[in-house]
């Protein structure tokens, strides 16, 4: 379970994120290639408790999140406060780590409990606390023996129980359509609760339309406030639902 923290303030409790620019001495090496960390003066505040990041591959988002989660203590790999997750692949990029280091962090107050989803490493995370409760002798989790997005939903519930700082990074990879409506309701449930500050970084359409959440966009131009029917998510889907066959002719033509 989510362990308890208790402040009677509500959320956002992570209220601005930055980049140092006196820190950075060269900006042509990685993370500070990526058009969103190039110039100087980046910096994003937190007014409402959900905050949804879209954005193409490549454009940040990912290393954004990880970079946050590293101010708040979460495990790089997934995790809450101080969990360490091995078993990846050690040449794995650690851009989230890097850019941290950059970065300073204003918090009201500073919030020690939360998690940190990432669909992409949810096995490893799970096996890492299914051998934790196996060397304590206590029961296990059991994450791993449901459907990949029915653990996911069950992580969830039990370890966002409380009040915290959620960080989920495209955690539709893991879920249906279906699925995705349950975590939106269940997402709103605990924000309503006044329980959760959620960070999201996503391609879904489903989350990114979540009522009353602020949603951002990355691009090359840097980043900005938009709404659902602005993103090239929605245009892109709108056109295939509006003519399936012709758009996909058209993507997949040379």
């Amino acid at each position: 379970m989510a362990r308890k923290y208790a402040t009677k303030l509500p959320p956002p409790w992570l209220k601005r994120i930055w980049i140092k620019d006196e820190l950075v001495t060269d900006r042509r090496g990685y993370p500070f290639q990526i058009p969103l960390f190039r110039s100087e003066g980046f910096e994003l505040s937190f007014d409402n408790p959900i905050t949804i990041v879209a954005g193409d591959n490549g454009s940040g988002k990912s290393t954004l999140l990880e970079a946050i989660a590293q101010l708040a203590g979460f495990g790089k790999l997934g995790g809450g406060r101080g969990h360490q997750v091995f078993g990846s692949d050690p040449w794995e990029e650690d851009s989230g780590r890097t850019l941290a280091s950059f970065m300073g962090a204003s918090w009201l107050p500073k919030m020690t409990s939360g998690w940190f989803f990432r669909a992409e490493s949810f096995f490893g995370l799970s096996n890492f606390l299914e051998q934790a409760a196996y060397e304590s002798n206590a029961l296990g989790p059991d994450f791993l023996s449901h459907s990949h997005g029915e653990g996911f939903m069950r992580f969830f519930r039990e370890r966002g129980d409380g009040k915290g700082l959620f960080i989920f990074d495209e955690p539709e990879s893991a879920l249906s359509p279906q699925r995705q409506f349950e975590f939106v309701k269940h997402l709103i449930e605990q924000r309503d609760a006044g329980d959760v500050q959620a960070i999201i970084a996503t391609h879904s359409p489903i989350l990114m339309a979540i009522p009353g959440a602020r949603l951002l966009q990355i691009d090359r131009s840097g980043l900005f406030e938009t709404s659902l029917r602005e993103t090239p998510h929605f245009r892109l889907y709108r056109e295939f639902y509006a003519d399936p066959e012709g758009t996909m002719a058209a993507m997949i033509q040379d």
